[in-house]
């Protein structure tokens, strides 16, 4: 899977799972002010994550996901076949 693929891939299943726009992802922006998450459903992105992608990202991770674009290079440098 290519990191474009997963781009879009990832933006599709937020815009769905949290009712936001995809236009709204840009790439830079911080998932926290796009996305309506808070500490605790952030849990819940991971899961999403999780069951799509089959990429465990561990708490300590979580302080490291900022944007947007931290999360696609976290989910393709993780992909079980890279």
């Amino acid at each position: 899977m290519t990191r474009d693929e997963i781009v879009k891939n990832v933006n599709e299943i937020l815009a769905d799972e949290y009712e936001v726009e995809v236009e709204e992802m840009e790439a830079s922006a911080e998932m926290r002010e796009v996305l309506p998450i808070d500490s605790l459903s952030i849990v819940d992105l991971v899961a999403l994550i999780q069951a799509n992608y089959k990429v465990t990202i561990p708490v300590s991770e979580l302080p490291n996901l900022k944007t947007f674009n931290d999360l696609y290079d976290y989910i393709f440098n993780h992909l079980p076949e890279n």
